[in-house]
């Protein structure tokens, strides 16, 4: 992180997509999106203000915030929502919204677009 400027909250999107709509499926992929936001930005559990969680009409086998509980979560405002039905949208896919206090600059954020989500977001650095 850059010390130069004060932690001030920021936002940070990803998303992921699932090959089948299964529990376990949809937790380890949510899981994993998780994982690599906190990664790539320098984040823990303590640095969060709240996530965002928002999937697709044809995903109902768990909540995606169940993902985050199970991986330590415990004490950030989660919530769930459906996303936009949309004529050719992504299939199957789960994307979060992640407010967080980071001395990082928006243009040093990290955003993680995962599997077939990678296509959302081809101008962003992996």
């Amino acid at each position: 992180m850059s010390g130069s400027q004060p932690d001030r909250v920021r936002a940070l999107r990803g998303a992921t997509t699932l090959d089948r709509d299964d529990r376990d499926h949809l937790l380890e992929r949510t899981q994993e999106l998780i994982a690599a936001l906190l990664e790539r930005n320098g984040l823990s559990e303590d640095d969060l203000v709240s996530i965002v969680f928002t999937a697709t009409d044809d995903i109902s086998s768990a909540y995606p915030a169940e993902a985050a509980r199970l991986a330590g979560i415990t004490h950030v405002p989660l919530l769930c929502a459906r996303e936009l039905d949309i004529e050719g949208g992504i299939e199957r896919c789960v994307r979060l919204l992640v407010h967080a206090y980071t001395a990082r600059s928006v243009r040093d954020l990290r955003h993680p677009y995962l599997h077939a989500a990678r296509q959302l977001r081809t101008d962003l650095p992996e």
